[in-house]
């Protein structure tokens, strides 16, 4: 690995170690009652070093670690496998990631949706989201990621995640979220409009 790769591999652990001593405080004590300076405390660092990593204690819950894998499994193609195959070979992984990291998952899920502040900074989140996935949606079908169906499916999906993710806190975690996920999906029938686009742009499905 290359020293810049270190060095990046560094910095996400670290971002990691502050997002779970926030976590810890946010659980224990309350989101509003505790302040950078007590997480910088708790991830040992000083308040310089804590917003060099993120820019405000709201960033602290929304940043997920894991985005940039899932987005960069989605963008690359698998030997013309179809985007809907891709999505449910993913969820099956995200079964055992938020089984694995459950904890940490739930604490930062329920704090996006009972905190009001941290409700509006999701939503950014989730426009973010939208426009990686009609990009991807772009490349599979050769079409402007800017066209209304390609965005509108892709909130489809961004949006389906979301309301998984709020029943997966309804539940207090205890379901498992794949199931959830794969139930929200096949209830508006996700893979098919996928699938159509995908067929448009004659790929096989």
């Amino acid at each position: 690995m290359t020293v810049a790769g270190l060095r990046e591999r560094k910095k996400l652990k670290t971002k990691a170690a502050i997002q779970r001593a926030a976590l810890r405080l946010f659980k224990r004590q309350g989101y509003e009652e505790t302040t950078v300076e007590q997480i910088a405390a708790a991830a040992d660092i000083s308040e310089s070093t804590f917003f060099n990593y993120f820019p405000s204690k709201e960033d602290v819950v929304i940043y997920d670690e894991y985005d940039p894998q899932i987005f960069a499994a989605l963008a690359t193609p698998k030997h013309d496998e179809p985007l809907s195959k891709s999505i449910e070979k993913l969820i099956s992984g995200l079964e055992e990631l938020f089984e694995s990291d459950h904890d940490a998952i739930y604490e930062r899920a329920k704090l996006s949706l009972e905190v009001p502040e941290l409700r509006a900074h999701a939503w950014e989140e989730l426009e973010k989201a939208r426009d990686l996935i009609a990009s991807i949606l772009a490349v599979r079908t050769g079409r402007d990621p800017a066209e209304l169906e390609m965005r509108a499916v892709a909130m489809a999906i961004v949006a389906t995640a979301f309301e998984a993710s709020m029943e997966w806190v309804r539940t207090g975690g205890r379901e498992n979220f794949g199931r959830i996920f794969k139930k929200a999906i096949d209830a508006i029938g996700i893979f098919g409009m996928i699938d159509r686009l995908e067929s448009k742009a004659g790929r096989p499905v």
